[in-house]
C-alpha cells in the first residue's frame, strides 16, 4: 500500500488529535486521511500472531482502532475526517471540539519508531516490571530477570504461588504501568 511521508514536525497552532477508526481499518483510514493531506502518525507494533498452528509477526497497531492526526483548529477543517473511509470520529468534548493530546506524549512515541515500528523496550532495566505483548503469556506483568544484547530476556511470572521463567524475545515486552 501507498505511504504518504510527511513531516510530522509541529508548527505554530498545530497540535496532535486522536482519530477513532473503525475495527480493523487503522491503515485504510490513515491511507484516506493522508490522501486528504492530513498528516497522520499510526503507531505500530511487531508481534507474532498464531493462526492454524502457524506463528507469524506481523506489525499490528499500537493502539487498536487509533491514530493521531495534527491539525491546527483555526486553519484546517477537520470536518471532513469524519466521513473518512475507515474513520469512525474524532475524540472530541461534548461541545464537539477535538480534544489535544498533551504535549510530548505522540513525540516521545515517534522518537521510538523506526521504519513505522515503535518500539517500547527501550531503556528496560532487570528487576523492573513489564508486560508482556503477545504469545500465550499475552497480557500479563511479571519481573524482568535477564537482558542480553542478542534481545532475549527472561521475565519471571507469579504463577501458583511460585516464579516461573520465561524466556522471549524483548520486542514482546513494554513496562508495565
Amino acid at each position: 500500500m501507498f505511504k504518504f511521508r510527511v513531516s510530522r514536525e509541529l508548527s505554530g497552532n498545530e497540535r496532535w488529535f486522536v482519530v477513532q477508526t473503525q475495527p480493523k481499518r487503522e491503515r485504510k483510514a490513515e491511507w484516506h486521511l493522508g490522501a486528504q493531506g492530513f498528516r497522520i502518525f499510526l503507531p505500530q507494533i511487531r508481534k507474532t500472531v498464531r493462526h492454524a498452528r502457524q506463528l507469524r509477526t506481523v506489525q499490528a497497531p499500537l493502539f487498536a482502532r487509533y491514530l493521531f492526526a495534527i491539525l491546527d483548529l483555526e486553519r484546517d477543517h477537520w470536518s471532513p475526517m469524519r466521513s473518512t473511509i475507515g474513520v469512525s470520529r474524532l475524540v472530541t468534548h461534548r461541545s464537539g471540539q477535538p480534544i489535544p493530546v498533551p504535549t510530548g506524549i505522540v513525540e516521545s512515541l515517534i522518537a521510538r519508531s523506526d521504519r513505522d515500528v515503535t518500539s517500547l523496550d527501550a531503556d528496560m532495566v532487570e528487576g523492573q516490571r513489564v508486560r508482556i505483548l503477545c504469545g500465550p503469556f499475552a497480557d500479563l506483568v511479571g519481573t524482568l530477570a535477564r537482558l542480553d544484547e542478542a534481545g532475549r530476556v527472561r521475565v519471571l511470572l507469579e504463577m501458583m504461588g511460585t516464579a516461573v521463567p520465561i524466556a522471549l524475545h524483548r520486542s514482546a515486552l513494554m513496562p508495565a504501568a
